[in-house]
């Protein structure tokens, strides 16, 4: 360094390039930058002057964040630590010969802007510093970034952030508390332990958390397991936390400071996510009752039951603060000493620590205690090497880079049994040392284990208790269901559809029995056959709807969708194809009757049209089954509760559909096919409904089995597919509204033939049971004759009232025409005076005016028309 004005230019240059490494913590860079530049014009006329001071004392200087408001406030306890380190390293006579340590110390308030104003205050006010104390990452990411430019080491007693490990970087940093990085392997650890292999990360926006979270999704990476979301929040986790409930994260990695700690466990309440279905993983450093204090300062509306039930049950990692062993340290005290004398001056400075009141940086406070030994100790050693060359530690200036290299040197080499355990240091600077993993049992932690990162050696005590008596799952188990119709319901539909086949066996038996009677010929009975085998199929294709997952596998499930479709529209086809064949052909025989009365029906017009019917079908089946055959289609509904367990499990149930690609193309191909032949026939039916004719005598019948047939499709189809979802009722809707068509066809078509043979087995005149077969071939013929003579009658009658209304409007022209004559004889007439009503009395009347030849001759054709029509009638 050639000046101090060069030196501040480098400071600026140095942190401006380092302003994207340092991240979130470092929103206040300007401030920062302003305070450097400020500071080193202020302390440029100073720092060069000697240093100050009595001889025999050694300065170091200390930042300890205390006073502020977020972040880490750990100074309160590790500043008074420090200070019993110092009285202890003083009063020993081997260490430090001639020389008193002496703290020169001020308020970071873990703000990195406030702590570079700290810093330099250091710096430029005499006495001289030899080395630098910090805490709080934030803080000493500024300040040991800046400290090597004056070439001092920078010795942190609470700074866990991995970015302090980059040796590049931060050249002069030591520290005595672990790495956060420390904490992830452990966590990889218990994941692998407990099963876990689905997690969530919540963060607080601050660079030692987004360094840790950096690392540990590299971690979970290479041990499989899965980041489900990784939620980051400034202050307010509400946002966040709820995410997290969205994401349904049951393992959840929490890093942030413990101000932030409290609102967090509070929105965990009020989100429910405690308890027996999650586990919380929070930082080791907070103090035992960190979620019962300060809740009102800080604004959490939370109560302290509530917040303990939140953190019941959660587990924490930190690096070994405290020494496990009672054994005498460096300083000639255990652990339980420090501790007892720690209280004692933290009950002197007004904590109640009596009521385990712990102030913020008690479990750190033995860190700090260490960081004064090892800057003792490591100031011990240098003054050992630096005798040799005729040298102390009082000839240290912030350009004398040979001393500074040799404090490096010798703190880089210490190792001491201090009273938070093994103090050494990794090549980064790091501290080495094990992990404690802890739950919260009972409002207490409770110690769980040990972790040893560089031996991968996991000590566990089995103490470890978990709400509901067992490890809490990585996610919510989720038991697919398969819904299938309920088997009473099929069962039920079955045997009815039983009953339906043998009674349409029975009515074929009946049919082929009895096909030389008079009554069962006239009805056609092949067509009959082909109804009853109609009948049958569709009724065998109601078992098939109701068979599904139950009985088959997936793999023989679209045999079954392909066997439902052929069967149902087949049979639907050949029964209702029957029927309207005879309804047609009686609609062309009534139309036809008067040019051929006593024309037959041929049957093969019948089967030709059913066959015509089946064809079409036929063309359309084959080319669903070949271009887009129906496939098993899985409809999955919202996760539902499990009835009778407790056990972190959800329901998803599913329900099976027979669907091809293009679904909805071919179901209007058959439902518009099915529709058209539906419409035409209740149109014939109806056309039809009192027509009766010999050559078929069940006309009517069929006609009225067509109308419920109609009906019962139009309704079933619609529904069927708006309640498709539910499979029982669906289920029930479509096979009751096929078995009542089918039972409706036979009853309406069969019973009446089966009375009629019953009731004459010798095959006498049939009975009011079958009127349309009461007709004999002599009344059909008289029949015929008199209808023929009715509609001469009717031609001649239209012609006779055409041939009245014509002389009836010549008697009105000429009885006019008469009318204006006299009135041109005699003077005008009153208005009205002449007759002009239609009736024949009047135009008798009006004819008076007429010469006698004209009256007399209109007379007699009105006479002889009159006299036509009572001979005709």
């Amino acid at each position: 360094m050639c000046s101090w004005g060069g030196d501040c230019v480098s400071v600026l240059v140095l942190l401006g390039t380092g302003k994207a490494q340092v991240g979130n913590d470092m929103t206040s860079d300007g401030a920062v930058t302003f305070w450097i530049f400020l500071l080193c014009l202020i302390a440029s006329p100073h720092l060069q002057g000697g240093v100050a001071g009595r001889p025999d004392e050694l300065h170091i200087g200390g930042i300890f964040p205390i006073a502020g408001k977020g972040g880490w406030q750990g100074g309160q306890a590790c500043m008074p630590a420090a200070r019993l380190a110092l009285d202890d390293v003083n009063k020993q006579p081997n260490l430090l010969p001639g020389f008193k340590l002496i703290l020169h110390s001020n308020d970071s308030e873990c703000e990195p802007g406030l702590g570079a104003s700290v810093m330099y205050n250091l710096l430029y006010n005499k006495p001289q510093k030899l080395m630098l104390l910090a805490g709080c990452s934030t803080v000493c990411t500024t300040v040991a970034e800046a400290a090597k430019m004056w070439n001092l080491i920078v010795l942190c007693y609470g700074a866990s952030s991995p970015a302090l490990s980059d040796r590049k970087r931060f050249p002069t940093l030591f520290r005595t508390h672990p790495s956060a990085t420390v904490h992830n392997p452990t966590r990889i650890k218990l994941m692998k332990k407990f099963g876990w292999s689905r997690v969530a990360i919540l963060q607080q926006a601050e660079e030692v958390f987004i360094s840790t979270v950096e690392d540990l999704e590299n971690r979970c990476m290479e041990a499989g397991v899965e980041i489900v979301t990784r939620q980051s929040f400034l202050s307010d986790p509400t946002d966040a936390v709820r995410n997290l409930r969205r994401q349904d994260a049951r393992i959840i990695v929490g890093l942030f400071y413990v101000v932030a700690a409290r609102r967090v466990l509070c929105e965990m309440y009020k989100q429910q996510l405690y308890g027996r279905a999650h586990v919380w993983f929070f930082i080791g450093w907070y103090e035992d009752n960190w979620y019962e204090v300060n809740l009102k300062a800080e604004g959490i509306t939370c109560t302290v039951e509530q917040m303990r039930i939140a953190a019941e049950g959660h587990l924490t990692t930190e690096a070994l603060m405290w020494n496990q062993n009672n054994q005498t340290t460096i300083s000639g005290m255990t652990a339980e000493e420090f501790r007892h004398r720690l209280n004692q001056a933290l009950i002197e400075e007004g904590y109640d620590i009596n009521h385990d009141r712990y102030p913020e940086g008690y479990q750190e406070a033995p860190l700090a205690y260490d960081a004064v030994w090892s800057v003792a100790l490591a100031f011990n050693k240098t003054m050992e090497r630096l005798t040799s060359g005729k040298k102390s530690l009082r000839d240290f200036t912030y350009t004398d880079k040979e001393i500074a290299d040799e404090i490096y040197a010798a703190m880089n080499s210490t190792q001491f049994l201090g009273v938070s355990g093994v103090v050494a240091f990794s090549s980064q600077g790091d501290r080495i040392a094990l992990t404690q993993i802890e739950q919260m049992i009972d409002g207490k932690y409770e110690k769980l284990g040990y972790y040893d990162t560089q031996l991968d050696n996991l000590s566990w005590l089995n103490t470890e208790q978990w709400i509901g008596g067992k490890v809490p799952q990585d996610r919510t188990i989720v038991t697919h269901v398969l819904r299938t119709v309920s088997l009473p319901l099929f069962v039920c539909m079955c045997t009815i559809s039983s009953c339906g086949i043998f009674v349409a066996f029975a009515l074929i038996i009946f049919n082929i029995w009895n096909k030389h009677r008079r009554v069962i010929q006239s009805s056609h009975p092949v067509c009959n056959t082909i109804m009853l085998f109609g009948v049958i199929i569709c009724l065998i294709s109601v078992i098939l709807l109701g068979i599904d997952g139950r009985f088959v596998s997936p793999e023989e499930y679209p045999q079954i969708c392909q066997a439902r479709a052929w069967l149902l529209s087949t049979g639907f086809t050949l029964a209702y194809g029957a029927m309207f064949s005879k309804v047609w052909r009686v609609h062309r025989f009534t139309t036809k009757a008067k040019t051929d009365p006593k024309k037959k029906v041929e049957p093969w017009k019948l089967y030709t049209m059913v066959s015509g019917l089946l064809s079409i079908d036929l063309v359309i089946l084959l080319s669903w089954q070949i271009f887009d055959p129906l496939q098993r289609y899985l409809e999955t509904f919202p996760l539902e509760d499990p009835v009778s367990t407790t056990d972190d499990i959800k329901i998803r149930p599913e329900l099976e559909h027979c669907e091809s690609q293009r679904n909805s193309m071919w179901l209007g191909l058959v439902y518009g096919f099915k529709g058209l032949i539906l419409v035409f026939g209740l149109f014939l039916a109806y056309e039809t409904r009192s027509i009766k004719v010999k050559q078929i005598n069940d006309s009517r019948y069929v006609g009225m089995s067509i109308y419920n047939v109609v009906v019962l499709c139009l309704i079933t189809a619609p529904v069927g597919m708006v309640i498709a979802s539910q499979q029982d009722a669906s289920f029930a809707f479509v096979a009751l509204a096929v078995i009542f068509c089918c039972f409706l066809s036979m009853l309406l078509i069969f019973v009446p033939k089966v009375i009629e043979v019953i009731r004459h087995p010798k095959d006498k005149a049939e009975s009011k049971y079958n009127p349309d077969s009461a007709i004999s071939k002599e009344d059909e013929e008289r029949y015929q004759k008199i209808v023929t003579e009715n509609e001469e009658l009717q031609r001649l009658i239209t012609q006779k009232e055409e041939k009245i209304r014509v002389l009836r409007q010549r008697l009105v022209e000429r009885g006019d025409a008469k009318g204006t004559e006299l009135n041109g004889a005699t003077g005008a007439a009153p208005a009205g005076a002449v007759a002009t009503t239609s009736q024949p009395a009047s135009l008798i009347n009006s004819s008076a005016h007429a010469t006698p030849a004209a009256t007399l001759a209109i007379t007699q054709e009105i006479l002889a028309l009159f006299v036509g029509i009572d001979t005709i009638d």
